[in-house]
């Protein structure tokens, strides 16, 4: 697979070592945005089990705080 670069206002074929370092970095990014995903998850489901403790609804709280 070909993989193209914009080099100082050239297009061209990376080298192999950029293709390396360019998929470890792509790789990388993925992992960080399904950390990102999880984080929010979990955040997502320990307000809901609050809110299920306590027996209202977001919109409740949201009343509450204003």
């Amino acid at each position: 697979m070909t993989m193209k670069i914009h080099d100082n206002g050239t297009d061209r074929d990376m080298t192999e070592q950029e293709k390396i370092v360019y998929l470890a970095w792509q790789k990388q990014k993925q992992e960080h945005i399904k950390a990102q995903e999880k984080i929010a998850l979990d955040k997502a489901s320990a307000r809901q089990a609050v809110l299920d403790r306590l027996g209202i609804t977001a919109d409740e709280v949201a009343l509450l705080l204003n």
